[in-house]
């Protein structure tokens, strides 16, 4: 686990969270992926850069551990 990563079933719903806060990693991965910018999301959430390179490490290390199988349609 990352130790800017928190999951508590207590905050968000067991969610990922930047730890110390209810700011969501997929709300940052979303953010991201929508074109804004990374000192928009730290101004935007109170966050650093270096909590945002966390959860875009987060998810990549999920991402990993999956294993893909395609499925053929007949």
């Amino acid at each position: 686990m990352n130790d800017r990563i928190e999951i508590n079933p207590k905050v968000h719903h067991g969610k990922p969270v930047i730890r110390g806060t209810r700011v969501p990693v997929a709300r940052i991965l979303g953010e991201l992926s929508g074109g804004v910018s990374l000192e928009q999301i730290e101004a935007d959430y109170g966050i650093s850069a270096a909590d945002i390179r966390a959860a875009v490490d987060f998810a990549r290390e999920l991402v990993e551990e999956q294993s893909y199988h395609p499925i053929t349609v007949n």
